[in-house]
């Protein structure tokens, strides 16, 4: 009875029926589209092809409807479906007339195996029922009403389609008239929560069994994992401190060393392995740039060897187009036919083309030759860090794009409020309160914001009125190095005329604490290094900042001319115990008051 609705076997049903009419029953089956099959199981029609469709017009039943609940296909109208008189041991069934419509069901229930059965004789009882059902397929259950109904449950879905078939029919129980013998089968579907159930079983278990089929597939396109990296101890330590010597597995020690420590395997017994270990990490960047020097020259080798390749195709195309602007000559020229001279003059064409392709290629490649050599030449190998100056301008703009990215800020925390503002109206009581709470929040950041956005821009003032003191303190040393030079210039024509000042003017240039112009441009120099330094500056910093500009001074000569400007500069110190650092700072603003 599982064969897929197109056969129906009925070996399986104990039935013993006295069939008065044997083509009744074969009409019937054939309706259906089944092979008709007799009592013993031995085809009525042996002459049957089930693929040709039901000789009555009814289309056959689709094997696919079981599994999916499908209603199969309505009759044409214009093929009316001929029912015989179906002959049972207790009762008679007799077709409903053809030219009725056929009788409405309801929508099928998905995995739907029970159907309700009306309009049965009063004096019906279950075994009369289940003769003229089992016959459709196997019954698992028959529930019957005291009102003339009942409802059946069938072993397969594809059974009901087959109990379908029988609605409509007038069944009269043996030969008796009584109206109680009679009755008018109407068959329909019924929603039952067994069917219902088993259906639902059947989709969780289909959509398990694709998920696992899903996660096979995503599986097999996994990348593999990575091995499992070993624990610490001394021998492991030992062997990947070998690997890490050795080009060919230095990766995977790498990655074995860098596990090690992020795991935190680093303490004071351990410190001085991973510490020869990282050296050897060290030592193989000078392999890998040695590597790359190598795979750099040899790529400037192809380069010059595909340039040299390339110049000698040059010469051969030029040879080639030599020769066809000779074979255009009118001394040879008039010697050939008129097919012969299209075809050189196309050839000529292509070469020339081709050539002019090349060249330019030969050429770009030494343009950038050129380029590269131009550019060398241009690079200035010792670059000159950023001045204080710079650094304060630098600063500067970085402050305003704060400012900018707190501004923008600012305003998307004023949308915020304003359409929680709007959306506070719409919300209910318990929404109020949680929205009022944000409300605060949100407010209390904004104070936070517009607090933080003053502090800055406050900042952004103070940075850009230092940096114009600056620009006008650097103004006024450059104006004190001139007012120097020419003093230095007066002093020496001076000299140069009064010879008879000469020694008083020498007494007093040795009494001066500045000797030597040399000194003078020191002083002004200084003295502008330290006026951007309001906190004062180390001997050192002044002196590396000096061997830029002159690498021959040295921080005793600087020390000592510092130490004799008692009025210009003003040694401090700063800091406690081993911290205690001393800084030099400009003063002379206040002892040219003193002074």
């Amino acid at each position: 009875s599982t064969d897929g609705g197109r056969n129906l076997s009925l070996d399986s049903i104990p039935m013993g029926l006295p069939m008065s009419d044997p083509t009744a029953w074969a009409t019937a089956m054939n309706n259906l589209g089944m092979a008709p099959m007799g009592m013993t199981g031995q085809p009525l029609l042996p002459d049957f092809d089930p693929a040709l469709g039901m000789m009555t017009g009814i289309p056959p039943i689709n094997p696919m409807m079981p599994g999916l609940g499908i209603v199969p296909p309505p009759i044409p109208p214009d093929m009316p479906a001929v029912k015989e008189i179906i002959h049972c041991k207790s009762c008679t069934l007799f077709p409903p007339n053809p030219h009725l419509p056929p009788p409405a069901t309801r929508e099928r229930p998905p995995g739907c195996k029970t159907v309700f059965v009306g309009g049965l004789p009063e004096n019906g009882t279950e075994q009369i029922i289940m003769e003229v059902f089992e016959q459709c397929g196997e019954v698992i259950a028959i529930r019957k009403s005291k009102k003339n109904f009942c409802h059946i449950r069938f072993a397969e879905e594809f059974m009901v389609d087959k109990a379908l078939y029988l609605s409509g029919y007038r069944i009269r129980l043996g030969s008796s008239t009584d109206k109680k013998d009679t009755g008018r089968l109407h068959v329909d579907f019924a929603q039952a929560r067994d069917d219902l159930y088993e259906w639902e079983c059947k989709q969780r278990m289909l959509a398990r069994e694709e998920r696992h089929r899903r996660r096979l597939a995503e599986e097999r396109f996994h990348p593999p994992s990575p091995p499992p990296v070993v624990h610490y101890s001394d021998h492991e330590c030992s062997v990947v401190a070998e690997k890490l010597k050795d080009d060919t597995k230095f990766s995977e020690a790498i990655q074995t060393l860098l596990t090690w420590i992020e795991r935190g395997e680093v303490n004071r017994r351990t410190a001085n392995n991973f510490y020869s270990m990282i050296q050897s990490a060290n030592s193989h960047i000078r392999r890998l740039i040695n590597e790359k020097a190598a795979h750099e020259k040899e790529m400037e080798e192809a380069k010059e060897k595909f340039k040299l390749a390339l110049s000698g195709i040059l010469v051969q195309f030029e040879q080639i187009v030599a020769v066809y602007h000779s074979a255009s000559k009118q001394k040879a020229w008039d010697h050939f036919t008129k097919a012969q001279r299209k075809n050189i003059s196309v050839w000529c064409k292509q070469a020339e083309e081709i050539r002019n392709i090349h060249n330019d290629e030969l050429m770009g490649i030494r343009r950038e030759e050129e380029m590269e050599m131009s550019d060398e030449e241009i690079e200035d190998p010792s670059e000159m860090k950023e001045t204080e100056e710079s650094a304060l301008v630098s600063q500067v703009e970085a402050l305003k794009e704060e400012n900018d990215s707190l501004r923008w800020q600012l305003d998307a925390y004023r949308n915020e409020v304003e359409l929680l503002k709007q959306e506070q109206g719409k919300a209910t009581r318990d929404e109020d309160t949680t929205k009022e709470q944000q409300m605060k929040l949100l407010q209390q950041a904004l104070q936070g914001m517009q607090k933080h956005l003053l502090k800055v821009q406050e900042e952004y003032k103070k940075r850009e009125a230092e940096l114009e003191k600056v620009k006008e303190d650097k103004l006024k040393v450059e104006a004190l190095l001139e007012n120097l030079k020419e003093q230095e210039s007066s002093t020496s024509r001076v000299c140069a005329c009064s010879q008879e000042k000469e020694c008083p003017v020498e007494k007093t240039l040795s009494n001066s604490p500045v000797k030597s112009e040399r000194e003078v441009l020191l002083v002004g120099i200084i003295s502008t290094f330290l006026h951007v330094h309001p906190f004062g500056a180390s001997i050192e910093y002044i002196c590396s900042y000096l061997q830029r500009l002159d690498s021959k001074i040295c921080t005793a000569e600087v020390e000592v001319l510092m130490t004799r400007l008692q009025n210009t500069f003003r040694q401090e110190l700063s800091g406690v115990g081993a911290s205690l650092e001393k800084r030099w700072k400009f003063c002379g603003f206040d002892g040219l008051k003193m002074t």
